[in-house]
C-alpha cells in the first residue's frame, strides 16, 4: 500500500448559501442541501485514489446509516477499508457546513465515534506495510491526540514508513502541549498558515518552518488559501501560487492539497513539482460542493497547472 490514511471519517451535511444564521425561533431558507462523506482522513484517501495512488484507510465509524455511507464511498472510490472499524454503541460523525455565498465555511460539529478512536484500534501490520502513514484530524481525537499519535508515528519511522500529520484547528488551545511529542517523529507536516501560527506563535513562513523543522521534520508545507502554499526541506524553499479557478466550495481543499503532496512523494517528484500538484488538486477540489466532488484523475488535475 502505497499510503495509509488514519483519523476522522465524518458525514458532512452542507447547505448553500449560508451567510447568516438565523435567531432562536426563527426559520431561514437556503438554496442548496448535499450530503457527502468526509473528514481529513476520508478526504485525502478518497483524493488521493483519484489521483491513481494505492491507499488505505484506517478509522472509527458507526453502524448507523452515516456508516454505511462513509464505507460505501471509500468502496466506490477503490479505497483499502480493511482498517475501518464499526462501532455498534456511538454513532458516525457528522457536520453540518454551511457554506456562504464567497465559498468559506462555518461548521457545527458532533464527534460520535472520533471521540474514541484509540491506539488500540490501530492495525500495526497494516502501517509497517505501508509506504507512508498519514494522520489526519489531529486535535479532535481526544484518545489519540499526543502522546499515543506519537508512540504510533515512532513505530512507523522504526518499521522504515514514510510519517505525515495534518492538524484542524484546536478549539482547547493546547496546541503544542498536545502535539511536541509527535514533532520529532513525523517526516512531513502541512497544516494550514492559522493552525501554524497557533502552534508556533510565529507569523512567518520561514520562521514558522524553521521553529518546525528544530524538531526534526523534514518537510514543512504551510497552506495559505489565495496565497497559495511555502514548502520547505533542509535545502530548499518555494512558494506555489494558488491556481484561479471558479470557487464553488472550499470545504476539503486543505486536505487535497495533502493528497496531493504525497501523491507526488509517492511517484517520487521533486519538491516544485510535488507542491505544484498539491496546489492544482487544492484548486480542483473548490470547483463542486463538497470535499471531493471536484478532484479529477492525475491528468486532468495538471491540466490546472499548465498555462
Amino acid at each position: 500500500m502505497d499510503v495509509l490514511s488514519l483519523g476522522i471519517f465524518v458525514v458532512d451535511v452542507i447547505g448553500r448559501p449560508i451567510d447568516t444564521f438565523p435567531e432562536k425561533g426563527r426559520l431561514m431558507v437556503f438554496d442548496e442541501f448535499e450530503m457527502h462523506s468526509g473528514g481529513c482522513a476520508n478526504n485525502t484517501a478518497i483524493t488521493l485514489s483519484k489521483l491513481g495512488i494505492n491507499v488505505g484507510a484506517m478509522g472509527r465509524i458507526g453502524t448507523d446509516t452515516f456508516g454505511d455511507m462513509v464505507l460505501q464511498v471509500l468502496d466506490n472510490n477503490r479505497v483499502d477499508t480493511r482498517a475501518m472499524i464499526r462501532d455498534a454503541d456511538i454513532n458516525s460523525p457528522v457536520t453540518f457546513v454551511a457554506v456562504a455565498s464567497d465559498g468559506e465555511r462555518s461548521f457545527l460539529h458532533y464527534m460520535g465515534t472520533n471521540s474514541v478512536l484509540s491506539e488500540d484500534d490501530m492495525n500495526l501490520d497494516l502501517i509497517r506495510s505501508s509506504k507512508i502513514l498519514h494522520v489526519a484530524g489531529t486535535f479532535v481525537m481526544p484518545k489519540l491526540d499526543g502522546e499515543p499519535t506519537a508512540r504510533i508515528l515512532r513505530h512507523a519511522k522504526d518499521a522504515g514508513v514514510t510519517t505525515s500529520l495534518d492538524t484542524v484547528w484546536d478549539t482547547s488551545g493546547n496546541w503544542l502541549k498536545t502535539l511536541e511529542p509527535c514533532l520529532p517523529y513525523i517526516d512531513v507536516f502541512l497544516p494550514s498558515i492559522e493552525e501554524a501560527e497557533q502552534l508556533t506563535g510565529l507569523d512567518s513562513p520561514p520562521e514558522i518552518a524553521r521553529f518546525l523543522m528544530d524538531y526534526g521534520i523534514r518537510t514543512v508545507g504551510l497552506k495559505m488559501g489565495e496565497r497559495g502554499s511555502y514548502v520547505r526541506t533542509g535545502t530548499d524553499e518555494i512558494y506555489v501560487p494558488a491556481y484561479e479557478v471558479d470557487v464553488v466550495d472550499a470545504t476539503g481543499a486543505g486536505d487535497a492539497y495533502v493528497a496531493g503532496f504525497l501523491a507526488g512523494i509517492v511517484m517520487g517528484w521533486d519538491l516544485k513539482r510535488t507542491s505544484e500538484l498539491a496546489s492544482a488538486a487544492g484548486a480542483a477540489c473548490v470547483t463542486a460542493i463538497g470535499t471531493t466532488a471536484g478532484i479529477k484523475n492525475l491528468e486532468e488535475t495538471l491540466e490546472i497547472i499548465r498555462p
